[in-house]
């Protein structure tokens, strides 16, 4: 990684929906979805599923801070998440897919509660979504990195069925 770039990292539910929300992005060079916040080292999706690591799905997010601010990120993410359900995300249940933001430094954290409070204000509702310390980010086997390129038909009905758009839709009017 080049010395200019920054990291940042999301979890939103199923991060096959959040991958291509991030790969959009003008100053974004890369993105991985993975796992998070649990104990387990080279956690694998089928021991994460299962909900018992302390992980959740992720996705780290490798940005030009030049041509992106971490502000515009956070905003990519609100967007694409269910803040009010602490329970995981649209159809997916279970604490590996909860939502929240894993801050890298100090500047990262203060923007991320900043922004959680100006969610909180417009949906006027409390925020479920976590704010915690970056820890070891674990990237997902291959067949899962760009699902939403890779096999395009199944994730767009995994998306519909799963209710996700029509969610965020209601609360974002998008």
């Amino acid at each position: 990684m080049a010395d200019d770039m920054k990291v940042a990292t999301f979890a939103g539910g199923c991060f096959w929906c959040m991958q291509g929300e991030f790969d959009s992005i003008p100053g974004v060079s890369k993105t991985v979805v993975g796992y998070t916040g649990g104990t387990l080292k080279n956690p694998t999706y089928e021991q994460v599923s299962q909900g018992n690591t302390g992980h959740v799905e992720a996705i780290q997010v490798t940005y030009d801070p030049e041509k992106v601010s971490y502000r515009k990120l956070l905003d990519i993410f609100w967007e694409n998440v269910d803040p009010l359900d602490p329970y995981g995300q649209f159809c997916d249940k279970g604490t590996q897919y909860r939502a929240g933001i894993f801050y890298h430094d100090g500047e990262q954290k203060q923007l991320a509660e900043q922004s959680k409070e100006q969610v909180k204000a417009k949906l006027r509702e409390e925020i479920a979504t976590v704010i915690s310390p970056a820890s070891a980010f674990f990237p997902a086997e291959d067949y899962h990195q760009e699902y939403y390129i890779k096999n395009k038909t199944h994730y767009k009905l995994y998306r519909s069925g799963c209710g996700r758009d029509e969610r965020l839709k209601e609360l974002w009017n998008k």
